[in-house]
């Protein structure tokens, strides 16, 4: 852990009865989002030995465990099983996609009053955010004390409030090594490979699969990306060109690529089911990968084609954490609760409803800083893979992608072809 400046250590009030605090995953679940748990408990525990904080309560899955009381008391947690806990994948807590509405808040109040709940902090993307910031915001309307503050984590990568999210990294590690794997198989066996990886709107995840190359004729030969509007005149093209120049081809095709008309191919051969904010559920389904394998074997004369669709594999595989990730998951948790102290001593420096920024320093070496910003700045909108990461020929990923990504997944197995 960083150590406590000395703006953050003078921010410790001695108060007989300091609020207690609640904290809550929600979302899908990450490698390092129980990091982020674990920081922010352990952070509220010396907080709680100097006077500012109370007790401290883990509500079970997310929003659904702050509407019925549901918590789990953290006060106490032994430091050696919350150590263990950090390097679980997965959400300790458990989660939730539940969108609270005006009625929700209502009832989640009468809840804080009834435990004394001065703290909220809640870990996930934007929609987690978006949903602390109702909270947050209908507290102030009905003149509720409460400090809220979001604490980043998603494997998509689309936080606008951060340079990298808390879970990108160890996923993308996932990719990155499954794609060795994959085109080691697809070396052996000839062909077309295709992945089907996460990735809705944003295709950083689907990006990632390119720092699986370490020779020229490594694999991914072809990534598709939803920034990228995908048609099949293109796409057979492409594979064509790639079966000529390697005599195989192995494929990374974003989950959310779409058409033309912007919407998302996978949407439409799925259910359409739909969770609370409004998301297509597009990964539980190998529709796409089908589509996809149909397409070549069809216009593209290819025999053997195959298609695999990651799925839900690559939020909480064992052993896979990224150092950086994890770091930043630790950081992020821990500087979410000083914020909150902070922010609870009257200091003006930072907002009473927040996020915690993760923003990349210049210079050759990767260090990055911990910011507190406005809630509204993580909230609800996503951000896109900027184009100067996508290469020219709209299949592939340009060098700055390269350098920006490779400090965030770490070192990648060995390995050599004859």
């Amino acid at each position: 852990m960083k150590k406590t400046t000395k703006k953050e250590a003078a921010a410790k009030p001695a108060k007989v009865n300091a609020p207690n605090m609640v904290i809550a995953q929600s979302g899908g679940p990450s490698m390092v989002i129980n990091a982020s748990l674990v920081a922010a408990v352990l952070t509220a525990q010396v907080a709680r030995k100097n006077g500012a904080m109370g007790k401290i309560l883990g509500a079970r899955h997310g929003v659904e465990g702050l509407l019925n009381g549901d918590f789990i008391d953290l006060t106490s947690l032994p430091a050696k099983k919350a150590e263990a806990i950090a390097l679980t994948p997965s959400s300790a807590l458990g989660s939730c996609r539940h969108k609270p509405d005006a009625e929700d808040c209502k009832k989640i109040f009468e809840v804080f009053k009834k435990n004394r709940v001065g703290y909220f902090f809640y870990i996930g993307g934007n929609d987690s955010a978006d949903a602390a910031r109702i909270v947050a915001e209908e507290a102030e309307k009905e003149g509720y004390p409460l400090i809220a503050y979001h604490i980043p984590k998603t494997i998509d990568n689309d936080l606008r409030s951060c340079d990298h999210t808390p879970g990108y990294g160890s996923a993308a590690k996932f990719v990155a090594s499954a794609l060795m794997g994959d085109d080691l198989d697809n070396r052996a066996l000839g062909g077309v490979k295709i992945d089907i990886i996460m990735g809705r709107d944003a295709g950083f995840l689907t990006a990632a699969s390119a720092l699986a190359r370490k020779r020229p004729d490594d694999g991914p030969h072809l990534i598709y990306l939803p920034e990228v509007p995908f048609t099949v005149e293109k796409f057979v093209a492409d594979v064509k060109a790639a079966m000529k120049k390697f005599g195989r081809c192995v494929i990374a095709v974003s989950e959310g690529i779409r058409g033309k008309d912007g919407v998302p191919i996978g949407a439409k051969l799925g259910s359409g089911e739909k969770d609370s904010h409004g998301n297509v559920q597009m990964s539980g389904s190998g529709a796409l990968g089908d589509y996809l394998a149909g397409i070549l074997k069809e216009k593209a004369a290819v025999k053997r084609v195959r298609a695999d669709t990651f799925g839900y594999l690559q939020r909480s595989f064992p052993a896979m954490q990224s150092e950086s990730d994890f770091a930043d998951a630790s950081f992020a948790g821990q500087k979410a609760v000083m914020f909150a102290v902070m922010a609870a001593c009257g200091d003006k420096s930072v907002p009473v409803k927040g996020t915690v920024g993760i923003v990349r320093k210049p210079g050759k070496k990767y260090k990055v800083d911990y910011i507190a910003l406005p809630i509204k700045d993580a909230a609800k909108f996503t951000r896109s893979v900027p184009k100067e990461f996508i290469a020219k020929n709209g299949h592939d990923v340009t060098p700055a992608f390269i350098e920006y990504a490779k400090p965030l997944l770490g070192d990648l197995p060995p390995t050599e072809v004859l």
